[in-house]
């Protein structure tokens, strides 16, 4: 079986051999340098890359990744994309092999977006970036995916595998926003873009055009996936939020609590609205609800906050103020295992301990 690495790459020279050390599995490695003022090239090439320099004006993610893909060899039985801030596991080719020998197109594995300051994953969710050589292609020009054009998809998952993210947080991703407008510019229907440009809006402040894009996603016809439903819905009380619209806020979260019941960063929102607005039964009832969902998501959708130490410190505060200190103490300990260094989360459990009798 014959698998090829192919990239776009601009002014990642520090990465560039962290990713030949990881991509070196691969049958060979193409790279597309969309031009770059460092040394990003010249290192690629002196480590083995196929590296072709071109630029593109105006710059586009899918028009850069389809240009990419011409370069790999027509041979090819899987093309692997992957960018140079990424780096896979030890042993991702014999994987992929399995995965796809089993006659798949497209092979699906584990992706970690971003660690914790603590050096925990962050977002953990599975993608494709791995198919056919021929009958798939990338669309949008930000939030780009591979989509199959013809004779449709046939997933494996590649078990054990898993691609860490791991980027520059000083690089700019200011240009994200402008590209996502023309996304949906240029494909209003597309609910995905809808949902991620509300969700950009909301990161950038613009809390009125959140609500607006977020509201029309909703609206779509094709939104039918209710895990970002509820997610657009959770965005949407944030913003209400922010803008001092409370009750507004609430009602919209309590829909997406009824939208997606399975996931667990409806009920943990709704918990942390009620510990703020000092609702001590309300607190305990969304954080016990939260915690209730043991199976974490596939996708992107879920947050490492709702996994990690957040629901259990709520439920702990809600039940000290209800006078329940036992629960209140068994709760800190379990938020403690999640988060040992956490000074907070320690001088809370040494004064209910203190408290407790």
């Amino acid at each position: 079986m014959k698998i090829y690495v192919y990239a776009i790459a601009r002014d990642e020279e520090k990465f560039a051999e962290r990713w030949m050390t990881s991509m070196s599995e691969a049958d060979g490695i193409y790279v597309l340098d969309t031009g770059s003022k460092d040394g990003t090239a010249d290192k690629l090439r002196s480590l083995g890359a196929v590296v072709v320099r071109e630029e593109f004006e105006p710059f586009r993610f899918d028009k850069a990744r389809n240009r990419s893909l011409e370069f790999v060899p027509e041979n090819a039985d899987l093309c692997v994309c992957t960018d140079l801030d990424e780096e896979f596991t030890p042993g991702w080719r014999d994987a992929f092999e399995r995965a796809a020998s089993s006659g798949a197109n497209a092979v699906k594995y584990r992706y970690v977006w971003n660690y914790l300051p603590d050096g925990k994953e962050g977002y953990v969710f599975w993608i494709s970036k791995a198919h056919a050589r021929r009958g798939f292609e990338w669309r949008h020009p930000v939030h780009e995916v591979v989509v199959p054009v013809s004779g449709g998809a046939k997933y494996a998952m590649a078990d054990g595998v898993t691609l860490m993210h791991r980027p520059d947080p000083h690089k700019s991703r200011a240009g994200y926003l402008p590209l996502l407008e023309l996304s949906v510019r240029e494909d209003p229907t597309d609910d995905r873009n809808a949902h991620y440009l509300g969700r950009e809006y909301m990161f950038h402040g613009r809390y009125e055009d959140a609500i607006a894009a977020l509201k029309r996603h909703l609206e779509l016809s094709t939104a039918v996936w209710r895990d970002e439903r509820a997610a657009s819905m959770r965005y949407i009380s944030s913003c209400l939020s922010a803008l001092g619209r409370r009750a507004e806020a609430e009602e919209w979260l309590m829909r997406a609590c009824a939208e997606a019941p399975w996931l667990r960063e409806p009920w943990l929102d709704a918990a942390r609205q009620c510990l703020d607005g000092g609702m001590w039964h309300g607190a305990a009832y969304f954080a016990g609800r939260a915690l209730a969902i043991e199976r974490r998501s596939l996708s992107y959708i879920n947050t490492p906050e709702a996994w990690g130490a957040l629901p259990y410190d709520i439920l702990s505060v809600a039940l000290w103020n209800l006078g329940d200190r036992e629960g209140a103490e068994e709760a800190l300990k379990t938020a403690l295992e999640h988060s040992p260094e956490d000074e907070r989360l320690k001088q809370n459990l040494q004064y209910v301990s203190q408290n407790s009798t």
